[in-house]
């Protein structure tokens, strides 16, 4: 089990908030304060799990500029009260950020299926899928 600080759990709740916001904003037909607020907890959140030095390191690397610029440019636009455009440019940005770690999660997602109970349900359900 990983012993977190306590910086580090509020940076968990921060950003479990965060998250949510984000959420509940873009079920609320995009609200703009909803969208805001929660991108402003996650960001904090971020900055209290990882510290603020690994933050700025990370996004401001030299092959990751273009979508650090597209997130916080978005981040912008929806505090303009723009938040579909704000969204989708955030939504590119955080795409392009984080490229690199899709395979990584797709790989420890993929990793369920070796589980013994889950393995035979998944495969019971892709044997029962009808060809229309």
């Amino acid at each position: 089990m990983v012993s977190l600080s306590d910086f580090q759990r509020i940076g968990v709740g921060l950003v479990g908030f965060g998250l949510f916001f984000l959420l509940f904003g873009v079920l609320l037909y995009f609200d703009s304060v909803l969208l805001a607020f929660g991108n402003l907890l996650f960001l904090s959140g971020l900055v209290f799990i990882i510290g603020f030095r690994r933050t700025f390191t990370f996004f401001f690397q030299r092959p990751k500029l273009k979508g650090t610029s597209f997130f916080f440019g978005g981040l912008v636009v929806v505090l303009m009260r723009w938040p579909i455009l704000g969204m989708l440019l955030e939504a590119y940005g955080f795409i392009s950020l984080f490229r690199s770690f899709f395979p990584v999660a797709f790989g420890f997602l993929g990793s369920f299926a070796n589980i013994p109970l889950l393995s035979q349900l998944l495969q019971k359900m892709g044997d029962s899928g009808s060809m229309v």
